[in-house]
């Protein structure tokens, strides 16, 4: 699996966020408006998707469909992996110790953060 670049991520999050089959109709209402995107680029992004392995498609007359072949867990696995690796050496902690130091972690993170680790360990 690789990385996606951003504007494939957000059609693949409109992939994962509806029931399959999805259409390049589906996708211009949910996502190419709000991005003003013009159909030839949603289906350029489409068919990069389809030959990165993250879809596959079928034809249903003038309409293409599309299936994702990978879940949105998946693909959240794989990058928050790499993320951890390259950038934390794989130290939960250091990542803990940077969203902190930043102010990104209120009181209720922390306390939610604990209760997950507790339960974790029983």
């Amino acid at each position: 699996m690789k990385k996606l670049p951003d504007a494939e991520f957000e059609v693949m999050k409109v992939v994962w966020a509806n029931e399959p089959p999805i259409t390049t109709h589906m996708i211009m209402e949910q996502l190419g408006n709000e991005k003003k995107w013009k159909a030839p680029t949603v289906i350029s992004l489409l068919s990069r998707l389809v030959e990165r392995g993250f879809l596959r498609t079928e034809k249903n007359g003038k309409e293409r469909l599309y299936f994702p072949l990978v879940t949105k867990q998946e693909y959240l696995k794989f990058e928050t992996g790499n993320f951890m690796k390259q950038y934390h050496e794989n130290s939960f902690l250091s990542l803990v110790n940077a969203l902190y130091a930043g102010k990104q972690l209120s009181d209720r993170d922390l306390e939610d953060l604990m209760n997950w680790l507790k339960e974790k360990r029983d």
